[in-house]
């Protein structure tokens, strides 16, 4: 759909739920809280500038990669996205710049990301939902080690989830990638981390201290605000949570009704 405050802009919804913001002339323009919040974790994950080598599972209109290439040129970036017919419609409609570097792949995501050789992406992002959910077989903690597998030494992986009080289900994805990496954190609106409302969740795992004091400013003095827990403060939230394996894996709770609403 267009958006009625800008010439070339759109919005994608996917079976009713909003999915992707494109502002064609300013891909730098992110309307949505949780992306927002995943290009902070790209900004402060090297020097301003410097390209990467990123890794996108899951596309919809593109809007990350799109940022990605705005500001840091010379990147190179692969998305994997399952839908056929959404790529089309995106490459029809939103066409990508000449020379933006992204490749698309129709494919599915943990398959990719199985096949991918391992130490060759400086950063991987997920954002993958089938409908209003995270697909089961890309919330184990197999699925956690192939992700530490395709990343660099000191490279970082940025997950958009969604969860509400209690939090069975990020709690276990925490678990996880706690197994699997050395470091994580988690960046959310104070709101949803204090189980008033369900809502999205960005879930950061690194071989290598994350310093996420950059990371937390820039989140808390967005027009969004949120928090970036980390150490002691997610250890709490944490604490006795089980990692989940391939043969118990299931997908993210279904969101109540109008929790992702256009409103």
């Amino acid at each position: 759909m267009p958006d009625v405050d800008g010439e070339r802009a759109w919005l994608l919804t996917v079976d009713g739920a909003p999915q992707s913001y494109v502002d064609l002339d300013d891909p730098q323009h992110l309307e949505f809280e949780y992306v927002r919040r995943l290009a902070h974790v790209l900004d402060c994950a090297a020097e301003p500038g410097l390209p990467l080598d990123l890794l996108h599972l899951g596309g919809g209109a593109l809007t990350l990669p799109r940022y990605a290439a705005a500001t840091r040129a010379g990147s190179r970036q692969s998305v994997v996205e399952f839908d056929a017919g959404l790529v089309e419609l995106v490459a029809e409609h939103l066409p990508l710049p000449e020379g933006a570097g992204i490749t698309v792949h129709t494919a599915d995501a943990r398959a990719w990301l199985e096949a991918a050789p391992a130490d060759s992406a400086d950063v991987v992002v997920a954002d993958v939902f089938g409908g209003s959910r995270v697909p089961a077989q890309l919330t184990s903690l197999e699925y956690a080690r192939e992700a530490a597998r395709v990343l660099r030494p000191g490279g970082l992986y940025a997950a958009n989830l969604a969860d509400g009080a209690p939090f069975a289900f990020l709690r276990t994805q925490l678990a996880n990638f706690a197994a699997a990496f050395a470091e994580v954190a988690l960046v959310a609106e104070p709101s949803v981390l204090r189980g008033r409302r369900f809502g999205n969740a960005v879930l950061l795992a690194s071989d290598a201290p994350l310093g996420v004091g950059a990371l937390a400013r820039r989140c808390a003095s967005d027009a969004f605000p949120a928090r970036v827990e980390y150490g002691d403060g997610l250890a709490r939230l944490v604490r006795g949570a089980a990692t989940v394996g391939d043969a118990d894996a299931a997908p993210s709770p279904a969101p109540p009704e109008g929790a992702f609403s256009l409103g």
